[in-house]
């Protein structure tokens, strides 16, 4: 029975966070956004005491079912061992010894990273980012794929409930990056169950730790077992050693696995009894020493990573005369343009841990994950891109659904006063200049006339730019027409500001952490 309630409950929860990055229609309620948040290092990057007390109370009381139940990452390890019991049917697993070293190495060089701004690690170790990534990548393009197969059967019937939907490349480093994760995590799944999380994962590292002090474990019943050993092949944590009857407390993802194996009723999940620690007391005294060893501090290695990262870029010079006179200039961003409630880079770095639930959620498209663009410390953390779209106006979603405050939650008001970036013209691009065509789109679009068309030659008019009022939102930088540079883009801030539409008279401030 609690083998079939945990499985019934990560299989719910499993599906609804999946489901909730691949959702493009917006068929999920809204308020479900507290799957993401309720992950563990989310929480801690938001501060969110509460989410990190309930969680501290679950581990303490129930062990580690945090791993079992909540974390989309452990589910996808307990998916694929699942499988491959089914394909290898004399499949079994054996005990063996915890690497504590390398786990809190792993665990250590995560913290010293984060301290001293290297993000990337943590977000690349992170369970739920790292699963994030995955969905966004891998599976998304693939579930995109079939809604269209899906509108394409469909509209042949005269049934219009699918639309089709563009598939896009989100970067070559992320979704190689998520291929990787895939691949060795699967495979480390299908050999072994849950090698990463007790051996790599820093969660898994963590709430083991504190599992240790549970108040329920499952536990030996003496006088029923027989050490058949039964119980520790069906033990994907490897963490039974069955001839001893002991369980290594720090890596038992409370699956209940064991239990449920057990034909002698030898085992069972309950509180821990006092009396416990007399049948310790009278084990021999080597066995007493081999469990309770301690680790040597002098052992503890640091992981360190070292990207050697070679750019050889070459500037692409593309020259166009027309008329035989004009020449067209290279649009060339300096500083990159972060979500709308990123008060500065410096936060996204410290906050955000790459999990791309703003891009799978962006309806717009305009958000991708950044390369070098942030420094090595913010690799595939968000960047707006305007070559599929702009950001819309009045559209707040990547800061409501952002688990870690990476990207802060605005009102519609407040986004219609955040400048993410500042307008740029470069009249040798622009048609109107070169081709002396009538054109005038990029002041169409733009909702603060920060854009807006003033005279020319003879009755042609000219973008004309105002960059105190622009909001950054690429309207104007996408809708341009002028190949094959743009001849209007924006230029990033490494910290927003707030700006005040009124007479065009603008006032700005840094937003700070907290809001406006």
């Amino acid at each position: 029975m609690l083998k079939k309630t945990r499985v019934v409950l990560s299989v719910i929860l499993f599906s609804l966070i999946t489901f909730y990055f691949l959702d493009f229609r917006d068929l999920l309620p809204g308020n479900l956004h507290f799957l993401a948040e309720i992950q563990l290092i989310p929480a801690l990057l938001a501060l969110n005491i509460f989410i990190l007390l309930f969680l501290l109370a679950l581990t303490l009381i129930f062990g580690r079912v945090y791993c079992s139940s909540i974390c989309p990452m452990g589910i996808y390890q307990d998916l694929l061992s699942w499988l491959s019991k089914k394909m290898i049917k004399r499949k079994k697993y054996n005990y063996s010894k915890a690497k504590t070293v390398l786990r809190w190495s792993v665990l250590a060089a995560t913290i010293v990273s984060f301290i001293f701004g290297f993000t990337f690690l943590v977000g690349l170790l992170d369970p739920y980012g790292a699963y994030g990534r995955m969905v966004t990548h891998l599976f998304r393009p693939a579930y995109l794929a079939g809604n269209n197969l899906l509108d394409t059967i469909f509209t042949s019937f005269n049934n219009y409930t699918f639309y089709k939907v563009s598939i896009y490349s989100l970067g070559v480093f992320s979704s190689v990056t998520a291929l990787i994760t895939l691949v060795v995590i699967g495979y480390l799944a299908w050999k072994n169950g849950r090698t990463w999380c007790n051996t790599i994962c820093p969660v898994g590292t963590t709430l083991g730790f504190l599992s240790k002090y549970a108040l329920l474990k499952i536990q030996f019943i003496d006088e029923n077992c027989n050490s058949c050993g039964l119980c520790s092949m069906k033990c994907k944590a490897s963490c039974i050693d069955a001839k001893n009857k002991q369980i290594d407390y720090s890596r038992c993802v409370t699956c209940f696995n064991c239990i449920e194996s057990c034909n002698r009723d030898a085992m069972n999940y309950s509180l821990i009894k006092p009396k416990k620690k007399k049948t310790r007391d009278a084990l021999p005294a080597y066995t007493y020493l081999k469990d309770d060893k301690p680790v040597d501090e002098s052992k503890r290695r640091f992981l360190s990573a070292s990207l050697v990262t070679g750019l050889a870029a070459g500037s692409l010079f593309a020259q166009e005369v027309t008329h035989g006179l004009n020449m067209k200039r290279e649009l060339k961003r300096q500083v990159p343009i972060a979500p709308p409630g990123v008060p500065s880079f410096d936060h996204l770095r410290e906050k955000c841990i790459s999990c791309h639930l703003c891009v799978s959620k962006c309806p717009s498209h305009v958000i991708k994950p950044a390369f070098l663009e942030y420094g090595l410390g913010g690799m595939m953390q968000p960047k707006l891109y305007f070559d599929k779209g702009f950001c819309n106006y009045d559209c707040t979603i990547c800061g409501d659904v952002c688990p870690t405050g990476a990207i802060l939650p605005l009102t519609k008001e407040e986004k219609n006063h955040t400048q993410m970036g500042k307008v740029q013209f470069i009249i040798e691009n622009c048609i109107v200049y070169y081709d002396e065509t009538s054109c005038g789109a990029c002041s169409e679009h733009c909702p603060t006339q920060a854009v807006h068309m003033v005279p020319y030659k003879d009755s042609l008019t000219i973008p004309e730019i105002n960059q105190e009022i622009c909001v950054g939102c690429g309207g104007c930088e996408y809708v341009c027409p002028a190949i094959p540079f743009k001849a209007i883009y924006v230029e990033g801030l490494t910290s927003q500001n707030v700006i005040e539409l009124e007479h065009e008279e603008v006032e700005e401030t840094v937003i700070d952490d907290f809001g406006f």
